[in-house]
């Protein structure tokens, strides 16, 4: 693994195309600049950017640049982490979480184990 691959900028217009009609299961993180805890998960959405590269989409919404879509998924608190299949939420996670839940999460829409 030589370059990095970062999280997907997700914005109110290419949501749709980005997450709903995605291919594979995709994570949602939904973020601002200003969220403490936020900046401290960033490095390990970054990190399942990186090892889930052609499996699963990772992508981030700002959601003061995105209101719209951060209320459509009822986001009240940050970070809310947002896991997508077959353009359906189907699993939820809010605030700092470590790296194991997400990536348990991501594994059980790949429908492999973790």
């Amino acid at each position: 693994m030589s370059a990095e691959t970062t999280p997907i900028t997700l914005t109110d217009d290419n949501f749709e195309e980005e997450v709903l009609d995605a291919d594979q299961p995709v994570l949602v993180d939904f973020w601002a600049t200003w969220c403490g805890p936020c900046r401290q998960i960033a490095p390990i959405v970054e990190e399942l950017a990186d090892e889930y590269e052609g499996r699963a989409k990772i992508g981030k919404v700002d959601v003061d640049e995105n209101p719209q879509t951060a209320q459509e998924y009822g986001v009240r608190s940050i970070p809310t982490l947002l896991f997508f299949k077959n353009g359906e939420a189907q699993e939820q996670v809010v605030g700092a979480a470590g790296k194991q839940p997400l990536k348990d999460n991501l594994e059980a829409l790949l429908g492999q184990p973790a």
